[in-house]
This record gives structure tokens, sequence and C-alpha cells, in this order.
């Protein structure tokens, strides 16, 4: 059960939570907090506590003579840096009482990470509509564009929630890869990538691992623990699963042979669209890790990553009615000259219907 803040959002961005030990060399939780992150700013972490913004659980202010282990939880604003605006824009695509659906641009991420805090999807959105309680229903990487969910009410978060652990939410992508030597591979779609993908904490990019003969068949989807049991050990076999489907082919904007796919992904693992697509060697346009971790350089923004999540579709669990939110976005490395590769061509733009108001939000 997660513990509700004792300070509210500030400037779109949530109060700091630390745990505090209960017992240590340290006589008071000053000496505790000085000494654990004292490296960065002593003087400033000594000068909080002192004017009274750093309060336990109940939001009483914590001194520097408190003692170590009254309190177990310290909450604080963290100091923000100065941050450069992205020159990217969000567009809001639906909302109502409970959701909001956005198109998020590429090189904006959608909740605080490292150097970017108010450049942030989640911050701009608090601080643009005043929606202190908004908190993203699910994720897109940095470098993805498209469509993303926004909770309003922490009430009915959960429902939401579940939606996505439960795998009740259809969602389909695009991406543009390079189209070399086409006539050979085009008989192959639709087709399913289905492996083992794992992420370790602090590696920039995923790992594949190999499994058994005889867990190759089992699909990801169908090994899933039953309603309210929870698995206690790692069950091999493949984790990811992704279907294929060749869209349209033709020359983009720089004359190079390319591709549209449509990508129907099955699990959510992270970079899976884009580790997949990798392994057909059609590596998604400007995808600095894969197959090959690139090295880290300024943001081109006129070469983002190729990858869109076009489409979410789902029964509203408040509502119980049918919800599909599409992205008006368009991927700049699309062909122009087109041939069609299937009934994918020409996918009809059906966006959610909507009426504004002066301030430019959807009305409902």
């Amino acid at each position: 059960m997660s513990i509700p803040a004792p300070l509210p959002v500030r400037d779109g961005v949530n109060a700091t939570r630390l745990k505090v030990p209960e017992t240590g060399p340290w006589p008071t939780v000053h000496d505790y907090v000085l000494e654990t992150f004292g490296h960065i700013d002593p003087a400033g972490i000594t000068q909080r506590f002192q004017d009274g913004e750093v309060v336990d659980a109940a939001g009483r202010p914590v001194s520097t003579s408190t003692p170590l282990g009254t309190v177990d939880f310290l909450w604080y604003y963290r100091s923000l840096p100065e941050e450069t605006p992205l020159p990217v824009t969000e567009e809001v695509l639906y909302e109502d009482e409970h959701l909001l659906a956005v198109d998020k641009p590429h090189f904006l991420p959608t909740t605080p990470a490292g150097k970017y805090v108010q450049e942030s999807l989640l911050v701009r959105l608090r601080n643009r509509l005043d929606l202190p309680d908004l908190i993203p229903i699910h994720r897109l990487d940095r470098g993805t564009a498209g469509v993303v969910l926004f909770s309003k009410q922490p009430d009915t978060r959960g429902a939401y929630q579940v939606l996505f652990e439960h795998r009740r939410v259809a969602k389909q992508y695009e991406c543009i890869s390079a189209w070399t030597d086409g006539t050979d591979i085009a008989g192959r779609f639709p087709l399913t990538v289905r492996n083992r993908i794992e992420k370790t904490k602090g590696v920039v990019v995923s790992e594949l691992k190999p499994y058994g003969v005889a867990h190759s068949g089992v699909k990801p989807h169908e090994r899933r623990p039953a309603k309210g049991r929870r698995r206690t050990e790692v069950v091999p076999g493949p984790n990811a699963e992704s279907r294929v489907e060749l869209l349209k082919t033709g020359v983009n904007r720089r004359g190079l042979d390319v591709g549209l796919f449509r990508l129907t992904p099955h699990t959510g693992k992270t970079h899976q669209l884009r580790i997949h697509m990798a392994l057909l060697g059609l590596g998604i346009m400007h995808d600095r890790f894969y197959p090959e971790l690139a090295p880290d350089t300024p943001d081109d923004f006129d070469a983002p990553l190729q990858l869109l999540a076009r489409e979410i579709a789902f029964t509203d669990p408040i509502t119980r009615a049918p919800r599909r939110f599409v992205s008006n976005r368009r991927l700049i490395e699309s062909p122009t000259d087109t041939t069609s590769q299937g009934p994918g061509h020409g996918i009809p733009q059906q966006h959610a219907q909507q009426n504004r108001g002066p301030d430019g939000r959807a009305a409902h």
C-alpha cells in the first residue's frame, strides 16, 4: 500500500520520499542524510532542515536535531536545474472525468527522468491543465511518439491500470525501416516474433536470453498466472511476442527505399518492438540502441526514432463504452512513393471524437 505524500505537487512535480533507517551510527536524521547525500550540497541540505522544508509523514518539519529512529520517511522537494525547452509539442486527443489521452511527440519523456523534469510529458500536462493528480497509466520511451493514457482520478485509477496488467488493451504501433532486397522477404509477412527479453536496472539496452527447445513453443500470453495468484519462480521460455505486418514500401524524403510496418505487441517488455525489428534485419530507422548501441550524442530533432504508438483500444471499465484513440502524427521517413503490400494499405485514420472549449481542451 502506497503512503500518501504529506506535501502537494509543486510546479508539476511530486515531493521526493526518502526511507530513513531505524538504527545506525548517526545520532540524528540530519546526520544520516548529510552523510548519504552531503557530497552533493551539504550546506543546502542543512539549510533545508533549518527552513522546515523537510517533513515527516504527518507533514511536520524535521529539524537538524530530530533523533534517528523517530521517523520512517522524509519528504522534500528536489532542487530542479534549469532545463532547455524541448522544441516539441504534445496534443490532447481526448479528456473526460477520468481519462486524458495525449499524443506524445518524439524526444519528450513520459515522466521525469534524469535531466528531464519540467520537460516531461507528465509535468507539462500537470502545469498546463492544472491537474496535480494526473498519473500516466502506461509509458512510452522518450524516443517513441504516439498515444499515452493518463488517469485524472486516484479513486478510479486502479480500474484502468488493471486493464494493462491483464492485457485487455489492444495496442498498435507503426515503424519505418530501411527496405533492402524487399522482393526476397516481402512474402514472409505477416509474421510473429517470439523470444525472451530481460532488462537489467542501470543498463541502457535489454538483452536476449536463451531457453530450451522444450519451452520454445509456449506462447507468453498463455503462461500468465491465474487471477489472484503470485508466481514465485521464473517461468522458462519466451516472454515477448509481437506480430509484424508490412503495410507499404516506397521511397522516403531522403530518396531511400523504406518499408512501413504495423506492429502489434502481445506483451510489453522494455524495447520489445525495437529488438524484434532488429532481429528481423529491419532495425527501426534512427534507432540508437538496436541493433547496436550508438555513442551518446545530442538529440537530432530532424532524425527521430521512427516508431509511433498509433492506436490504443479497450472497453472502459467505468462506463463500459468502447474506447479507441489514434495518433495524429506521421512518421517523417514514411514512404512517399508507395506500393501496397497487403490489406493494411491506406489505414483509416479514425480519431477520438471530441468537442473543445475556448482553452483548447476537449470537453465532454
